[in-house]
């Protein structure tokens, strides 16, 4: 049996990892500024993750959520704390995709409600709720596609009330992503952030924040539409939840009544999963890693806005796009292939940046030189 073809491959092979820097199979050195898609929270094989992971292996890896597993609770317990969310409550489920599936048919559980608004270039993921509501036909099959997906301009507060005003009793939610990752790094704006608030409350729908890739401290803030200063009545969460570790969760707001079956997995909240989940909040709190994040974050953007052939750079803390011109779409490509330093891009020519939370000084400005002297041979 052959793999099913479906990734575009690096002919790299990684082997093992350390921080920011993995390794590969012939002892090459690489730095990790992208983390596999955001998801690398803490560094590689950081070692109170891996001790963690190893304690609770040696007691009990899995049982279903059929039985009382104290762990998730504890998992529930930190996390209100590091997020500022304490009166929220926890559902843990397997990844980001399966996370924004929940939290649609939550929001619809909750208002009877059927359509949906997201916005053009977002991706919430690839399960079938999910995919609809992501901004890319190519990845949406005949049986995904559905006529209760309102997309609108990102940004865009006349298209919003406008949609409210034209349909406003039937929209059950809106999600967006405080920051676009696939979409080049985006950045809602606080204006429109409130405005998706006002609205939704005025209409009783749901506001849901995706917070898979720009969450969990990312930018600085726990949550990345609270930079906003307004609060979601939902917010979904996973890549950097596990630093590695399959996990994702929804957060959500008290005026949500649960009932026995309303929603429900196998797989999320295994007593793996949720102490790879605490380690994270463990290192994010012990080291103070948001503040990490924006510091480091905001030096980066500084002095990439000094670089006279970028064309823009967009981001917050340290998920950040560098936008260039089409005749530079082979830096990133040579930055992995000669400098050995893994980012990330978005179409059609943005590089994107997620490296882990502890990201230090000195590894910002090693991506810097590099990056310099790779746009100089342009």
């Amino acid at each position: 049996m052959n793999l099913y073809d479906v990734y575009p491959l690096n002919p790299i092979e990684i082997t093992n990892g350390n921080g920011s820097y993995v390794y590969d199979v012939n002892g090459q050195k690489y730095l990790d500024l992208y983390g596999g898609h955001a998801v690398i929270s803490i560094g590689h094989t950081h070692p109170h993750y891996v001790n963690r992971l190893k304690e609770q292996l040696d007691k009990i890896g899995f049982y279903s959520n059929s039985i009382q597993i104290p762990i998730q609770q504890q998992l529930a317990s930190l996390l209100g704390e590091v997020s500022g969310l304490n009166d929220y409550q926890l559902f843990l489920c397997n990844s980001g995709a399966e996370a924004n599936e929940n939290a649609l048919k939550l929001a619809s559980f909750y208002n009877g409600k059927k359509k949906v608004i997201a916005f053009e270039k977002a991706f919430h993921g690839r399960t079938s709720l999910a995919v609809s509501a992501t901004d890319n036909p190519k990845i949406v099959a005949p049986v995904n596609q559905t006529d209760n997906i309102i997309f609108l301009p990102f940004n865009d507060e006349e298209a919003l009330e406008k949609a409210f005003a034209g349909y406003g009793d039937e929209v059950t939610a809106v999600i967006i992503e405080g920051i676009q990752g696939v979409g080049g790094i985006q950045v809602a704006t606080d204006s429109f952030l409130n405005k998706i608030r006002s609205l939704t409350t005025q209409y009783g729908a749901v506001f849901i924040a995706d917070e898979v890739q720009c969450g969990y401290g990312r930018t600085g803030s726990f949550y990345a539409v609270n930079d906003g200063g307004v609060k979601a009545d939902i917010y979904t969460m996973a890549k950097g939840m596990g630093n590695g570790f399959p996990i994702g969760g929804i957060a959500i707001s008290p005026q949500f009544k649960p009932w026995h079956g309303q929603l429900g997995t196998t797989f999320g909240g295994n007593h793996l999963a949720c102490a790879a989940a605490l380690s994270v909040l463990e290192v994010m709190k012990q080291d103070d890693l948001m503040t990490n994040a924006k510091l480091v974050g905001n030096y980066l953007i500084e002095e990439l806005n000094k670089f006279d052939k970028i064309q823009q750079v967009r981001g917050k803390g340290l998920m950040i796009g560098i936008d260039l011109a089409p005749e530079l779409k082979d830096v990133r490509k040579d930055l992995l292939a000669k400098d050995h330093i893994f980012t990330g891009t978005a179409s059609p020519n943005v590089i994107r940046l997620l490296p882990a939370l502890n990201l230090t000084k000195v590894e910002a400005d090693i991506f810097l030189e590099k990056f310099s002297n790779r746009l100089q041979q342009f």
